[in-house]
Formats: C-alpha cells, sequence, structure tokens
C-alpha cells in the first residue's frame, strides 16, 4: 500500500513523504537539511534510501533543503524545465547525474511508484501537483494553487487520498497585516486556496470516490488549523457529508511530522 507522511506543511516550509514497498521520495524539501533527515529518522526511513526528490516549484519554502539532501544523500532531483531554470541558483551545486527533467501532465515510474506531475496556477515558472500511483492505490498532492482548474480535477478525481491546499481564512487576511498588493496576490487566480474555496471542492472530491483529505499548506498568519477544519465540515456538513463516516479529515501541521496515512 501507498504511505503517505508530512514532515512539515505551511507557509514556513513543506516536505512531504511518499513511500511504496522499496521505493521511497520526497516531494519538496523546504525544510532544513537536518530537520528532514531527523523527520525521516522518526518514520524509519534511511535518507540515503530516498530515491528521488520531486519539487512543486521554485519558492524557497518548497527547495530550501534539496541542494542540501541531494548533495548529501547523492539524490536525484526532478522538476520541470521551467522550474530548474528558477530553481538552480538557489541549489548550490548539483551533480549533472542528480538533475532530472520532466514534462507536465506525462507518467513516469520510479521504482515501484509511477509518478505524474500535473500542471497547476500559481505564480511560479510552472507549478505542478502530483498523481501517486501504485497497484490500483492513487493519492494526490495539490499545494500552491490559486484556483481549481479543470485540470486539477482531472487529475485529482479518483484519488483515495488527497493533501490538498487550506491556506487562508479570506476575513483574517483582509484584517491582518499584509500589504494590499500583497493581499491581492494571494486571493489571485494565481495565489492560494482559501480554507471556503479547499471546502467547496472537498464537496467534489468525496462524490469522486477520494476517501481522506488533508488540508495543507496554512499560513501562519491567516489561518490556524481549527479555523481550517471547521471550514470545511461546515461545508461538508451542509452538503450532507458527515466527517468520521462519509470521508476522514485532517489538518497537517506546521512543525509536526504527520502520522503515517496508507492508502488501501
Amino acid at each position: 500500500m501507498l504511505k503517505y507522511c508530512s514532515i512539515g506543511s505551511g507557509s514556513s516550509g513543506n516536505c512531504h513523504y511518499v513511500g511504496y514497498k522499496d521505493t521511497n521520495i520526497l516531494i519538496d524539501a523546504g525544510l532544513s537539511g537536518k530537520r528532514i533527515s531527523t523527520g525521516l529518522d522518526d518514520i524509519n526511513v534511511n535518507a540515503e534510501n530516498i530515491k528521488g526528490i520531486f519539487i512543486t516549484h521554485e519558492h524557497s519554502d518548497h527547495i530550501k533543503g534539496a541542494g542540501i539532501i541531494s548533495r548529501k544523500y547523492d539524490i536525484p532531483i526532478f522538476a520541470n524545465i521551467k522550474t530548474w531554470c528558477a530553481m538552480k541558483d538557489k541549489l548550490g551545486e548539483i551533480k549533472d547525474s542528480n538533475m532530472k527533467v520532466f514534462e507536465n501532465d506525462k507518467s513516469y515510474s520510479l521504482g515501484d511508484i509511477i509518478i505524474r506531475p500535473f500542471s497547476i496556477p500559481h505564480d511560479a515558472s510552472d507549478a505542478v501537483g502530483y498523481n501517486f500511483y501504485a497497484e490500483s492505490e492513487k493519492m494526490s498532492i495539490a499545494t500552491d494553487i490559486g484556483c481549481i482548474t479543470d485540470n486539477i480535477k482531472r487529475h485529482l478525481y479518483k484519488s483515495k487520498l488527497v493533501v490538498l491546499e487550506s491556506n487562508y481564512d479570506e476575513s483574517m487576511l483582509m484584517m491582518g497585516s499584509y500589504p494590499y498588493a500583497l493581499k491581492r496576490r494571494v486571493k489571485s487566480d494565481s495565489g492560494h486556496l482559501s480554507n471556503e474555496d479547499a471546502a467547496r471542492f472537498c464537496v467534489e472530491l468525496i462524490n469522486e470516490g477520494t476517501q481522506r483529505i488533508l488540508l495543507a499548506h496554512l499560513s501562519k498568519e491567516n489561518n490556524f488549523p481549527e479555523l481550517a477544519y471547521e471550514t470545511s465540515k461546515g461545508i461538508l456538513t451542509q452538503n450532507n457529508i458527515i466527517v468520521g463516516q462519509d470521508i476522514k479529515l485532517d489538518v497537517l501541521a506546521r512543525e509536526e511530522i504527520s502520522d503515517i496515512y496508507k492508502v488501501k
């Protein structure tokens, strides 16, 4: 069965672990190299056994530790060409053999896992989300999404587990200390997904077969876990979906390692 764990999720840094049989991979490495290594140790995964780091986009909260981890453990980094161009100078020296380029919306196999990157709207060079397949199992990760597109729907539907951005509460954002230009950027179609927009999309995901949703990438300034959870729970309840019965719903912590979730 596919296994998933969040080593850290939020505007301060992101790193996800996905494993199946003997294949272990990371999605993003936006934490310190030490924190990533320690997090993997805590779930009994040796960093030396990571087969690849898959990058969603070049912002620092997604790549901060990627170069360090790649050099220390000789791990390849996978990204599309536009993301590589945008992040290469930020990573430090990477071996040519560890610089792997993929194309969006195509499937690739690495060990026992099939990985499919898909395009998402975000103010980065060419941001992606990911599908992961192992036998009949499918899970997906989609954070840093300004809006829900048909392409996102097409790729996330039928995923048993979805890691979905629930970045901000609109009232907190508008009343907060961010400059107006930054507020507009966060709210834009290439910014981030609000709690309410995430919750409305959760209804669609559940109707399309999703069994567990993990709310992710919460803003430190404009959200908090209880609010994200209750917003989603409220909208799901309005749509006759019972949390705990029809769907398993959790919020990923910014500073803490999550449970290990099994997709089966």
